[in-house]
């Protein structure tokens, strides 16, 4: 038995255990999947115990920059987010991070059938959210990536760390409202329903495309707003739980799950 699980503080609400357990079932493979609530002050010692048996983990809020300090290899994408969310124990008993946000973010675009490419993209926010889905998402040759946040200094700072990937902007919320192709909304605003101060105008009615990374059992108030503005299709971001899911279990198992299934069982119980 292969022994898995997710760490947090909290951690009790998470549906990785439920997903991974579909993803087990689905791909025919024993395994044990637990929710691991690591203290706040203790997540270094929560995580060497459990890799004396522990084959990998998800790494959630708020330890994802720790999890980065402790692994001993990298993924390109972990170094470029500066977070890892997977770990793996290698053959060698050393641990290997990645950062598998962003592949769920643009894996779960792509199987809504939504081009990426020569794609102008805005990007609400600049925190640690928004900086795992830049490298993926310029993988996939966007024609423009602008982030736009309240402090645009932060914003700028981020453009500059990516910009050698693909093309990157900077600005403020009161700088745009030209229409774009995708906005996703990276901020935390949906969770307290608030909404960030966009231009109605940057949507084009029967065209755009908008994405929260968020998401509820109803509408989130961005979506709401999107839909106002007669946006051609809104996600919410339970697609991209799943699909960072299934490739976090890709990079532990080789083994490359259906995530579509899982997210309609998941979406059932929402």
């Amino acid at each position: 038995m292969n022994y898995y699980g997710v760490f947090g503080n909290p951690i009790a609400h998470s549906k990785s255990p439920l997903i991974h357990r579909l993803f087990a079932e689905q791909s025919g493979l024993q395994l044990s999947y637990e929710p691991l609530l690591a203290p706040l002050d203790g997540f270094t010692e929560a995580v060497s115990e459990f890799f004396r048996n522990g084959s990998g983990a998800n790494i959630t809020v708020p330890f994802k920059e720790q999890a980065f300090a402790l692994a001993d290899q990298l993924s390109e994408r972990a170094q470029r987010a500066k977070a890892v969310n997977t770990l793996k124990k290698l053959e060698d008993g050393s641990l290997f991070g990645d950062n598998t946000d962003g592949a769920g973010l643009v894996n779960d675009l792509l199987n809504n059938h939504v081009q990426i490419a020569n794609k102008s993209i805005l990007v609400l926010g600049a925190g640690g959210a928004v900086r795992g889905i830049l490298e993926p998402l310029l993988a996939q040759n966007p024609k423009e990536v602008c982030i736009v946040n309240r402090t645009v200094e932060k914003a700028e700072q981020l453009a500059r760390e990516f910009t050698d990937l693909g093309p990157m902007t900077a600005c403020g919320y009161d700088w745009i409202d030209a229409p774009v192709d995708i906005i996703i909304n990276g901020t935390s605003a949906s969770l307290s329903g608030d909404l960030p101060p966009l231009a109605n105008t940057l949507v084009k009615a029967g065209d755009t495309l908008c994405y929260d990374m968020m998401y509820s059992k109803h509408t989130t108030v961005f979506n709401q707003w999107a839909q106002q503005q007669g946006a051609a299709l809104t996600l919410d971001g339970l697609g991209m739980l799943v699909e960072q899911a299934a490739e976090a279990f890709y990079v532990w198992t080789g083994v490359r799950p259906n995530a579509a299934p899982v997210l309609q069982a998941l979406r059932a119980q929402l």
